[in-house]
């Protein structure tokens, strides 16, 4: 059986509530009020981040192990934003998710996909960093090979749901996609817990280890002034960067772990949003940070292409 075919039969139509044949759990103007939220997060996640890969194409002989990296989460956000940003911003508008079940696997998978590649390379950053400031004299940067393995990562494990390990389902409200955090299936249970083990565990774990021994460095180099100004800068920045990802995040992980760990907790669907969009804009945060942390970037803003884009 084809995979596609394997997803459309794993539940009956009845228990996907794709239609207006379902009642709403908003008012029209709360789902209005979500729709122009998410569209002003989607909209400067897909400019700003478009922004930082244009000016790294633009500037390509500058081919330093963080700007691959960086880069790579800008796709990575840009992924998240258009692929799960716009098809939330017209669910919300509409009031319903209109694009069927089929549509409902494409865009699961698609945020999980671009989300968890984005995670990891927030790990990858990190522990970079880590290697750069904390250890400088064996300092081995691999940040090429830690973005190849985040999307082989992120494939490997967002897969198994089209071919019936796991599923993905409407979460919140109804007007996005995800795994199916909810589903006593003893199947779709292994796969969560694996899942949230290999892909928010670990990363997560490797990303406050990396953010924790940053800020011991940082502050010991403040205080004896022993560093460079420029990796200093740049340290303070993925630290930034890091902090920001991990309160977008950490409330959704933490909704996803309390769902697995205590099934018969009641969290009502308008609760349940809340970490999803929160997760969602996380990919505005990370240009935020770069770009105004980043003064070859301001600069090229204003003065157009005589700026390289380098770490700052």
């Amino acid at each position: 059986m084809e995979p596609l075919q394997v997803v459309l039969s794993l539940q009956p139509n009845s228990s996907w509530p794709y239609g207006t044949e379902e009642p709403p759990l908003l008012s029209p103007s709360a789902y209005t009020a979500l729709a122009v939220l998410m569209g002003l997060v989607s909209a400067a996640g897909i400019l700003l981040n478009l922004l930082v890969v244009v000016v790294s194409v633009k500037h390509r002989q500058q081919r330093q192990p963080l700007s691959y990296a960086l880069v790579n989460l800008a796709v990575c956000d840009l992924g998240c934003a258009a692929f799960g940003g716009v098809p939330t911003t017209v669910a919300n508008a509409m009031g319903y998710f209109s694009m069927g079940r089929l549509g409902c696997v494409l865009e699961g998978f698609a945020v999980a996909f671009f989300g968890i590649a984005s995670l990891c390379t927030v790990a990858v950053i990190a522990v970079e960093r880590y290697m750069v400031v904390c250890r400088p004299m064996g300092a081995v940067k691999h940040a090429v090979g830690g973005v190849v393995l985040s999307w082989l990562w992120s494939f490997l494990w967002n897969t198994p749901p089209l071919f019936g390990w796991g599923s993905f389902q409407l979460e919140g409200v109804k007007t996005s996609c995800a795994p199916d955090w909810f589903s006593r299936n003893s199947g779709n249970m292994s796969y969560i817990a694996i899942y949230f083990l290999l892909c928010f565990a670990l990363p997560f774990s490797v990303i406050l280890l990396s953010y924790c021994q940053l800020l011991r460095t940082l502050r010991q180099v403040s205080m004896g002034g022993s560093t460079n100004r420029v990796e200093l800068q740049v340290a303070r920045m993925v630290a930034l960067m890091v902090l920001a990802f991990l309160v977008a995040w950490l409330p959704y992980a933490a909704l996803a772990l309390t769902v697995m760990l205590d099934p018969s907790l009641y969290i009502s669907p308008q609760i349940a949003t809340v970490p999803v969009f929160l997760a969602k804009s996380s990919t505005m945060f990370n240009p935020i940070i770069y770009i105004f942390m980043n003064r070859q970037v301001l600069g090229f803003m204003y003065y157009g292409s005589s700026l390289h884009l380098a770490a700052p």
